[in-house]
């Protein structure tokens, strides 16, 4: 997995909004150390204070330069692995040795927020970083969902992986042997703007449970063997987030309509932060509602689609390498495609507005 940076993105080129909330690490990823990351073309470092509250900084020492995710944390201030300059959580320096600190500027914090078991950033104007802004995510909050899931650093522009969200036809092809049948090719696809989302949805009654979803089915105590109807339900939302209701139920029972208690039904948790103009972070899950107490399914269901994901990252590392090969290449626009069509025009205009607001500042 690579860890290197590439240099600051300007606003004019950035091809992200700013102003949102992107999940930039798990909470897990936040120990006792610093963690160093890019997000939106910003480097960042983040660390727990005294009181255990997440902090973000610029990952740049105001001595000499170096990135203070290399530093430590002591008694709440984060320590510069070069010459030991303490930064506190409001980008001030608390201290350093043998030099009076009081006069030196401070470096830029970013807004953090850690809810849901993510801790979510803001790399825009942080006077617009509203807490109601954030994603809400309702079965985190509610026993009766159970959630694993991974994160994946890939080497591809953030919506390429949009893109593989919101058309879910190349199951058939990259996923053949654990999510991918035939019927996602002939079963009809609709995709429509719901408020503050673009919905693709597909429905496929009356088919045979593909190898992840009998597992499911048999995680959920159902018979794996027999017809089954299964639905997709992908909903994208700014600033790069795809919620895909997923899931099967016994034919003839109202497939996603039907009774909890007769199906497979779950909801795949793709959060997707940019880091540069092709890479990114890809923070996947699946919050499911059957056997939600089972901890050896939740392990054995985030390693199936743990590995499901990382098909997709072979696929889209390699297809970014391509369009970096050929930038001048037009590629074709299929029916399939109007998901991530959709998606990256709401994607532009939330982009076009943020410069509208800029300029009008300036002004």
């Amino acid at each position: 997995m690579s860890m290197e940076f590439s240099p600051l993105i300007s606003d004019e080129k950035a091809p992200w909004p700013r102003n949102a909330w992107y999940v930039a690490a798990t909470s897990a990823e936040i120990g006792d150390r610093p963690l160093g990351r890019q997000i939106c073309g910003e480097r960042m470092v983040f660390f727990r204070a005294g009181d255990g509250q997440v902090s973000a900084l610029e990952d740049f020492c105001p001595h000499r330069g170096a990135p203070l995710s290399l530093g430590f944390v002591r008694e709440g201030n984060l320590v510069c692995g070069y010459h030991g300059l303490e930064m506190g959580c409001n980008g001030r320096t608390a201290g350093m040795p043998g030099q009076r600190v009081g006069g030196f500027p401070p470096i830029r914090t970013f807004p953090v927020i850690e809810r849901y078991g993510f801790i979510w950033v803001w790399p825009g104007d942080a006077d617009e970083a509203y807490v109601d802004r954030l994603h809400h995510l309702p079965w985190a909050e509610d026993d009766g969902w159970a959630y694993g899931g991974g994160v994946y650093h890939i080497r591809c522009d953030y919506r390429l992986m949009i893109d593989n969200l919101m058309d879910l036809t190349h199951e058939t092809y990259v996923h053949a042997s654990s999510i991918g049948q035939r019927e996602i090719d002939e079963a009809p696809v609709q995709t429509r703007v719901v408020g503050d989302e673009v919905v693709t949805s597909r429905f496929m009654p009356n088919v045979i449970a593909p190898p992840f979803w009998q597992l499911a089915l048999r995680g959920a105590g159902l018979d794996d063997k027999g017809l089954v109807d299964r639905w997709q339900i992908c909903r994208f939302s700014l600033p790069s987030h795809v919620m895909i209701e997923v899931g099967v139920a016994l034919a003839g029972h109202g497939g996603y309509e039907a009774d909890n208690a007769l199906k497979a039904s779950s909801i795949v948790v793709d959060f997707i932060t940019p880091e540069t103009e092709t890479s990114h972070w890809y923070f996947w899950g699946m919050a499911r509602q059957f056997s939600v107490d089972d901890a050896a399914l939740t392990d054995t269901l985030c390693e199936q689609q743990g590995a499901v994901f990382r098909e997709d990252m072979e696929m889209l590392e390699l297809q970014q390498a391509n369009l970096s090969r050929y930038p001048d290449r037009r590629l074709l626009k299929l029916n399939i495609d109007a998901g991530g069509v959709r998606s990256r025009m709401m994607i532009d205009r939330a982009i076009a507005e943020e410069s509208l607001t800029l300029d009008a500042a300036a002004t």
